[in-house]
């Protein structure tokens, strides 16, 4: 009995690990929408966020990708994380349509519950979710729109730094201003950059290694000891892309796993621990690259396109006129 309720107790713990930060920014997401709408009103956005976020979830895990849980945050949204990057445009599109997909999925729900009951919280809550949406299929990066324009035409994001202050000037959004000018920026560096080098990325990673006893002690001392470590890239049947290394001295040989295409800088340990009493020295070590992108990225074929064009301007369409149809009955208005 008492083994089974360890047992039960560390999968629990794992799993609060696992959801507990998702969770807990959903529950303060949750307080502070309800610091200004009623509490209803509040759970049911998070919950429409959350089901669009669930959307990106399901078509990148589709798509063989990993992707971290949901992430709120208040006023903002919420976002996930790619913990390893599309292999082309085509794919990049798919995962940032899953969330539109659903997430309007989740306001037509709102909207038969409310045709269903009468109840106008449900009608308020299906225009809002409809709206989130459609304003996230603006052809604006990092907005879904933008990554679903990229495998159509990149010249789709032209009438995204159109409509950008038509946006702004309609939400009164200074976030959405920030947005709008971080786009802008990056649409530039696509358009004009001629370093086919992307922006700099980092990842670092802690090791242990067994000290060679004949080397002396100021070999492995020092916080700010660095070294320059050889180091090779390849590319897992999974499509995910290491960085091995290795310190000859120490017959130590690692990896680090790199979340994007990148072309490496270098390799170095940049600090030393040890050796402690067995012998043991705790390495940390770091890789400094720059985000490539292949040149046959953008390369959708045509079939795609027309799967994806007809996708994304089918769901906008309806997003729009589910948007007229609940603004003709009058309910518009948010609750107070």
């Amino acid at each position: 009995m008492l083994l089974f309720l360890v047992s039960k107790g560390k999968a629990a713990l794992l799993l609060l690990l696992k959801f507990g930060k998702p969770l807990i920014s959903m529950a303060v997401s949750v307080g502070a929408y309800a610091l200004l709408y009623p509490w209803t009103f509040a759970i049911g956005l998070v919950a429409l966020i959350f089901v669009h976020e669930l959307g990106h979830v399901w078509a990148a895990r589709r798509k063989g990708l990993p992707i971290s849980a949901p992430f709120f945050i208040p006023f903002f949204g919420a976002m996930v994380l790619m913990k390893r990057n599309p292999k082309d445009a085509a794919t990049e599109a798919d995962i940032a349509l899953g969330g539109p997909l659903l997430g309007s999925l989740g306001a037509l729900f709102c909207y038969g519950i409310g045709e269903w009951t009468g109840s106008e919280i449900w009608h308020i809550l299906a225009y809002v979710g409809f709206f989130i949406n459609l304003l996230n299929l603006l052809p604006i990066h990092p907005l879904d729109g933008g990554r679903i324009a990229a495998a159509l035409s990149r010249w789709l994001w032209v009438a995204g730094a159109v409509l950008g202050p038509l946006v702004i000037w309609y939400t009164k959004s200074f976030l959405f201003l920030l947005i709008w000018v971080w786009f802008l920026w990056q649409a530039y560096r696509k358009f004009k950059h001629k370093d086919k080098e992307g922006p700099p990325h980092m990842a670092e990673g802690v090791y242990q290694a067994t000290a060679d006893p004949n080397l002396p002690d100021w070999y492995y001392k020092g916080s700010q000891h660095l070294r320059e470590l050889p180091y090779t890239v390849y590319c897992r049947l999974d499509g995910q892309h290491v960085v091995e290394f290795w310190w000859e001295a120490m017959s130590f040989k690692g990896e680090l796993p790199i979340d994007q295409a990148c072309i490496i800088k270098r390799v170095y340990a940049y600090q030393v621990e040890g050796p402690d009493a067995d012998q043991k020295v705790t390495l940390k070590v770091r890789v400094e690259a720059v985000v490539y992108e292949p040149e046959n990225y953008y390369e959708v074929p045509k079939r795609a396109k027309w799967r994806i064009g007809l996708l994304y301007g089918g769901l906008a369409l309806g997003l729009l006129t589910m948007m007229w149809i609940i603004q003709e009955a009058g309910w518009t208005q948010t609750p107070r």
